[in-house]
């Protein structure tokens, strides 16, 4: 235990590939506003619902300062919730955003459960990860047979910039490469779009503009928006998810969303 916290992966809990984990306060202020943080929770419980309309378990690996595990509880009241983190400073927000949820310390690479979930989450997490292919399995072990992994991450390795680096990223994905790495694994995608399509143009100006600076990098800077734009941003990508609600599958963004099925006993 540490801090309240069980913990599977103990010498990696404060620190670790160069992130600091002291950013989750600061991040926890920004995100209930922010119209990305929000706008990917209602794509993310509506990409669930759509499939799978009461899940009874759900397991968020990498839930960090718990904003997306708080809009889970929200949206499946019903549903017992698991969050694991690398960090317990994550945790500790975490606990006080979203108290009924089991917390655990954890790597993604060596997951303690199995055949225990309906649903598991990675939400922009794979990216930091090496050994992908490693976590796929491990979250394939976690569910059910029949069982749900949604997955958000970001893509086209052509949109690299010098932002991920700074994120501490290890790629980009494709959408090919991403569905050959789940199928391999044992899954079966049945939602696959991309998302943050007609704000690309504005995200393309942004790398690049961050590219030209020589000052230390802030990597909250990004989610620090003026009321306005962020209230027009978010109308924006409000009419994006509307478009995928209604079935249309977008080749390009910024990120991409990704909801398949666990095969095999």
């Amino acid at each position: 235990m540490i801090d309240g916290f069980p913990a599977f992966a103990p010498s990696l809990a404060r620190e670790g590939s160069g992130y600091d984990p002291g950013v989750f306060e600061s991040l926890a202020e920004l995100e209930a506003e922010n119209f990305w943080f929000t706008g990917r929770n209602a794509l993310i419980t509506w990409a669930i619902r759509r499939h799978l309309e009461s899940p009874r378990s759900i397991f968020e690996i990498g839930c960090g300062t718990g904003f997306v595990l708080r809009a889970l509880a929200e949206t499946f009241p019903q549903a017992d919730l698991t969050g694991g983190e690398i960090f317990i400073d994550g945790l500790k927000v975490a606990r006080s955003r979203v108290s009924r949820a089991e917390l655990i310390q954890l790597d993604a690479r060596d997951i303690p459960f199995v055949g225990s979930f309906d649903v598991v989450g990675a939400f922009d997490v794979l990216e930091h990860i090496k050994e992908d292919t490693v976590v796929l399995e491990q979250i394939h072990q976690a569910l059910v047979p029949g069982g749900l992994i949604v997955i958000a991450v970001p893509q086209h390795p052509w949109l690299w910039s010098p932002a991920d680096e700074h994120a501490h990223h290890v790629r980009r994905y494709t959408a090919v490469e991403l569905r050959a790495k789940l199928e391999e694994t044992g899954f079966e995608v049945m939602t696959s779009t991309s998302y943050m399509t007609l704000l690309l143009p504005l995200q393309l100006w942004s790398r690049r503009r961050q590219g030209r600076r020589t000052k230390a990098h802030d990597p909250l800077a990004e989610l620090r928006l003026p009321g306005p734009v962020n209230r027009l941003l978010a109308v924006v990508f409000s009419v994006e998810r509307a478009l995928i609600r209604r079935g249309l599958r977008l080749p390009i963004g910024g990120s991409r969303l990704i909801v398949a099925r666990r095969l095999g006993p």
